[in-house]
């Protein structure tokens, strides 16, 4: 198919990464060496950028300093959680944004994000094709989530897991020194799907992880929860415990909406608040075992350390980007790109597309045969999936000992 002449935007949504960046560079770089593409724009805070008219000018950017995106965390554009109605029964954002495509000549819209960014992506390629504005639309996967349907897994996902597995040994280390008995509660990020929390299993893998790993795949018990922890402390007296933040009861009840009231606030797209969970957990163990008791929230700790980034996530991150641009000029729209992971001893992965309606509407869980019959661990065909992704250093450059960040002109369109 030949590939359409006009203008491009590439947008960032949801919770940043330590390696969206490099996703976006990907695209970038390779849009602008593109003989097709007129133009290259990034949008101020993804969608909400396209709305309100704040795209940025990737063309005035210095090569040099666009090219430490690779190494630099967050979103470098801005983000945001806006989600789009049916534009059945109400068109005025569709309206806003094939008006702002018509402005720039826009034939090429990369979304860079997670489940509801793909809802995004599929919504507004469904309007366009019913208002005959021939514009290609591609997501570029990203989430510490790892839960993006059809993929074999996201960038993000795989520096994520490498903190996570390298501070809970750290961690490990550090509750044990004094000898006299103790349980530590790890609060990771994983609100329907425990990819996350499951990495942790890499550092018990090594010899110095959780005991115990509880995730949303499987309903959560209090009282089986008590009597784990109590039969690992009897026997070690230290007792290292990783719970997702969406851990849920048999009825669907956060474990966390026992201790707050955190889960009754909702997001635009109706997602519950987390957090407070290892701190109620932990609040909660101390009245029913008598001994040193801590609750550890990571936060955004552990979708932001690029300082120890997966080389192998980074370089995905950016092939996944040039991809979606070469995918596009080849005619592909209204789908993702992403990984398939070639069977053999050795870890090989290929770009593989799918199709956006199917990626929206669904959520990818660990497999229950990669979890213990007590649904308090992981088994080992989750570390040989997993392990793969956190390989090779970062090649980060440093200033005085500190890591150097992109620092980017964003020159508005109504700047010039």
């Amino acid at each position: 198919m030949t590939p359409l002449k006009g203008a491009c935007i590439i947008g960032q949504s949801g919770g940043p990464t330590a390696v969206i960046n490099a996703s976006a560079l990907g695209c970038i770089e390779a849009a602008l060496a593109s003989e097709h593409i007129t133009k290259v724009y990034a949008a101020e805070n993804g969608i909400k950028g396209v709305l309100d008219d704040r795209l940025y000018i990737m063309d005035l950017e210095d090569s040099c300093e666009l090219s430490l995106l690779k190494y630099t965390p967050s979103s470098a554009f801005g983000t945001c959680r806006y989600k789009l109605k049916d534009f059945i029964v109400d068109d005025t954002d569709y309206k806003r944004i094939l008006n702002l495509f018509r402005k720039y000549d826009i034939r090429y819209f990369f979304y860079n994000g997670g489940n509801d960014s793909m809802d995004t992506c599929s919504k507004i390629s469904s309007y366009l094709n019913q208002n005959n504005y021939e514009c290609r639309i591609i997501g570029i996967p990203k989430t510490v989530d790892n839960d993006l349907l059809g993929t074999d897994h996201c960038p993000g996902y795989g520096s994520a897991a490498k903190f996570v597995a390298t501070s809970c040994m750290e961690i490990y280390k550090d509750a044990i020194v004094y000898g006299t008995g103790s349980i530590t509660i790890l609060e990771f990020m994983g609100r329907n799907a425990g990819w996350l929390t499951a990495s942790s299993t890499l550092a018990t893998y090594k010899g110095f992880g959780p005991d115990l790993i509880y995730l949303p795949e499987i309903p959560f018990d209090l009282a089986n929860f008590i009597a784990d922890v109590s039969s690992i402390y009897e026997k070690k007296g230290d007792v290292l415990v990783a719970v997702s933040e969406g851990i849920k009861d048999k009825s669907s009840t956060y474990i966390s909406a026992y201790f707050s009231d955190l889960t009754k606030h909702t997001d635009a797209f109706g997602h519950s608040r987390m957090g407070g969970l290892a701190a109620g957990l932990a609040s909660f163990v101390s009245t029913k075992i008598d001994t040193k008791v801590r609750g550890i929230e990571f936060g955004l700790t552990q979708r932001c350390a690029a300082h120890i980034a997966s080389e192998t996530d980074i370089e995905e991150a950016y092939t996944i980007g040039r991809a979606a641009l070469a995918a596009a000029l080849g005619g592909a729209t209204d789908q993702l790109v992403g990984f398939e992971r070639i069977p053999g001893t050795k870890y090989q992965c290929r770009i593989k597309m799918f199709d956006l309606i199917d990626v929206a509407t669904a959520e990818k869980k660990i497999p229950r045969e990669w979890i213990n019959a007590a649904g308090n661990g992981l088994l080992p065909a989750f570390i040989d999936y997993a392990l793969p992704l956190i390989q090779g250093e970062t090649k980060m450059p440093k200033e005085d000992g500190l890591p150097r960040f992109a620092n980017l002109k964003k020159i508005m369109t109504w700047e010039i």
